[in-house]
Parts: structure tokens; C-alpha cells; sequence
């Protein structure tokens, strides 16, 4: 996607450690600045959101704070799943499948619920002071843009801050982060995003799962190409640029495609690494329990009666149990392991030992693995053991 007229910033010669035609933007009269990024990394993308609001909206070239200024950051991302900041992804997403497909999972530092992102996606993050914070005024220049392209095209914002198309389909979902003087609020619009992806990836991981994190709301959802294929993203996003500059540039405007990166950047790698690491994307889940049935069978060669051994004549036969699991999670590691199972499937020392071993580890996947891995090398081979350690990591 190009935007008319814009300029690509790049590492360069920067005063008071801000890129050079930031700092212009920021010490000289106020006027509309948009930002483009051009990364599809959604934890980079994300970083940049922290870096303008640690450095840029809220700050004088000298570092003292100053008088916020607004200005637009558009981004998409390759295929990536975005949760809330008091969500639990275990919950919200079906992480298993996001690690087949090698779909990132993030946590970003607003609130509300869960969005999937890919190229077919727009991210919107309109920042400005606190007190201008206004996210109906920000719907409106996403829907006064679409109507300017469609003039017939019915769209509406919700006193939910949804974007809604033909009254029922979910275009845009809105989330907000409000600082003591500055705040941004972004926002998502589908235009040709992989539906049958998304409806896939925003699945729990697992059933069972208790907590007091703020869940989504699920909606029905459309792509704005799906409604008129002759729209483009190129077409959309210009407008939309174009529609800001109309909203909020007082002065002159600035339109600017970067490149996240520290050496344009800098202190961007800090954030990078936090948003990247397992502690804040897991880690900050808020406390939760996993009570849950495990079905738990073997299967077994046996005789069709005492006299035969040929084996043409085997027949298999399920030998099955259940049992009940309660998994107790705090800042993502297992806090207590209850194991029940029928002491004729499974005796019940064997289950013990197992979560004991378990309770102080990562509530993950490769971790668990490798401790029930361990604890089966330990003892004599017993399928019904590594039966129940495979199906605990499953879980997961």
C-alpha cells in the first residue's frame, strides 16, 4: 500500500534523540502527522506504539513534557492473533493451532478483547491528550472515509465503539490506553482479512477454564471487500489519511512511512523484548483455574478366544477411563495440580508424583512436556502414564 506524497523516514541524523523530521514535527506549529509503518511484525508495530507514547506525543525536544500533540500511526501485520491486556489466551485463542500455523500471539497494553490481524487488516491508532481523547469523534473519520469512497455504503459507529456494516456485521473493534495527560485509541478495519482463519484461531485453547479476565464479545464479522469487491486497500487507506489530515491537521501536515527499528528509534528494543517474551504475553494473565474430563483410553491386542494367537484372529478392544483434572494458574505458572483418576486405570502414587513435579512450571506446552518426558524415563514403561501426561499437555 502507497500513500500519495509520503516520505519514508529512515535511520538518519535526529536532535535530542527523535528522528530529524519528528523533531521538526514536534517543535514546530501544530499540524496533522500521520505515521505509516511499514513492518508486518505485530510485536515491532506494537513497540511503536509504546515508542510514541513514551517519546513523542507527550514530550518537547528537550524531554520535558510538552503540550500533546494528535497524530495517526497506520499498521497491519502478518497473520497474528492480538489479545487485551487483561485477557487470558487460553481462553481467548486456540493456541495450539496458532503454533501449527506459526500464527504469533501477542499482548498488547489496552484493554478490550481479542482481534486477529493480517494484511487484509488496518490498524488504526489515533493518539492524542487526554483531555481530546474522543473515540467517536475517531469512528467518524473511518466512517466518514468509507462514505466518501461508498457513498451508499452503511456504516455506523456503536455507543460500543464497534464499527458496524449493514447494522449487523463487525468491520472494526476499538480498544483504548489513557495516560495522566496523553491516551491513544486503536482500532481495527477488515478489509480482505482471512475469515476462515480468524474464526478458527479465536477458539479457547481448552474448556473448563475459570477466571475473572475480561472475555471478548463475539460478533458476526465482514470484510468491506467482501461487500463491494471493487473497493481496494490502497484506495481505503489513502482516504482514510486523507480524511484525518481534514479531522485533526490545524497546520501543516506531515504524512511519513517508517520503519520500526532502534536505530530510527531509540529505546524502541527495549519494549521490543517485553512484548516479545513469554512472561508478559502469558505471564500477565490474570489468575485462573482449569477444571476439565480427561478421556483417557487404551487400546489392546487380544485373542479372539484363548485358542487363537494368529494375528488375523486379534481384535482390538478399548479399555477406557476418564479422569478429572483441576489446574490452578497464577502469572502463568501451575500453582496446584489436582489428578484424579480410577486407582484400577492408573495407581494413584503415580499420579501424585506427577503433579508435584508439575506445580512451579510454565503453563506451557514444551515446558510440561519436557518434565512428564522426564518423570516417564524414571520409572518402567506405562503406556496409561504417558497416556495421561500426553493428554495434560494437550491442555495447553
Amino acid at each position: 500500500m502507497v500513500l500519495r506524497s509520503a516520505r519514508v523516514l529512515q535511520a538518519g541524523p535526529s536532535l535530542g534523540g527523535l528522528p530529524a523530521a519528528l523533531q521538526r514535527w514536534v517543535s514546530g506549529p501544530p499540524g496533522g502527522l500521520v505515521l505509516r509503518s511499514l513492518s508486518r511484525d505485530v510485536f515491532q508495530n506494537l513497540a511503536l506504539e509504546d515508542w510514541i507514547w513514551d517519546h513523542l506525543v507527550d514530550r518537547d525536544p528537550g524531554g520535558a513534557a510538552g503540550t500533546p500533540r494528535s497524530l495517526l500511526l497506520l499498521w497491519s501485520n502478518s497473520s497474528s492473533v492480538v489479545v487485551g491486556r487483561h485477557q487470558n489466551p487460553w481462553q481467548e485463542c486456540d493456541l495450539r493451532l496458532a503454533r501449527l500455523r506459526g500464527v504469533p500471539v501477542a499482548r498488547r497494553r489496552s484493554g478490550g478483547g481479542t482481534v486477529f490481524h493480517d494484511p487484509g487488516n488496518i490498524n488504526l491508532t489515533f493518539f492524542t491528550s487526554r483531555g481530546d481523547h474522543d473515540r467517536q469523534r475517531n469512528l467518524r473519520v473511518v466512517t466518514a472515509a468509507l462514505r466518501t469512497l461508498r457513498p451508499g455504503m452503511d456504516v455506523r459507529a456503536t455507543d460500543r465503539y464497534d464499527i458496524l456494516l449493514d447494522g449487523r456485521y463487525k468491520i472494526s473493534g476499538t480498544a483504548s490506553r489513557l495516560g495522566r495527560r496523553v491516551a491513544y485509541h486503536h482500532c481495527t478495519l477488515l478489509c480482505s482479512a482471512d475469515r476462515g482463519l480468524l474464526s478458527s484461531l479465536l477458539r479457547p485453547t481448552c474448556h473448563g477454564i475459570h477466571s475473572n479476565a475480561t472475555p471478548s464479545i463475539p460478533s458476526p464479522v465482514s470484510n468491506l471487500l467482501d461487500h463491494d469487491p471493487s473497493l481496494t486497500s490502497d484506495s481505503i487507506l489513502q482516504q482514510l489519511v486523507e480524511q484525518y489530515l481534514a479531522e485533526f491537521g490545524v497546520g501543516p501536515s506531515l504524512v511519513l512511512d517508517v520503519q520500526p527499528s532502534e536505530s530510527s528509534f531509540q529505546g524502541l528494543d527495549r519494549s521490543l523484548e517485553t512484548l516479545r517474551s513469554w512472561d508478559w504475553t502469558h505471564g500477565k494473565t490474570p489468575p485462573f483455574t482449569v477444571d476439565t474430563t480427561l478421556d483417557l483410553r487404551d487400546t489392546t491386542l487380544d485373542p479372539l478366544d484363548q485358542g487363537e494367537t494368529s494375528p488375523s484372529t486379534l481384535v482390538l478392544r478399548d479399555q477406557g477411563s476418564s479422569a478429572t483434572v483441576r489446574l490452578e494458574v497464577k502469572a502463568g505458572r501451575l500453582q496446584r495440580c489436582d489428578l484424579r483418576v480410577p486407582p484400577q486405570w492408573l495407581p494413584g502414587a503415580s499420579c501424585r508424583e506427577l503433579a508435584a513435579l508439575l506445580v512451579g512450571s510454565r503453563f506451557c506446552p514444551s515446558e510440561m512436556a519436557a518434565i512428564a518426558a522426564a518423570f516417564l524415563r524414571s520409572g518402567p514403561p506405562d503406556p496409561r502414564l504417558r497416556n495421561l501426561c500426553d493428554n495434560i499437555v494437550a491442555l495447553m
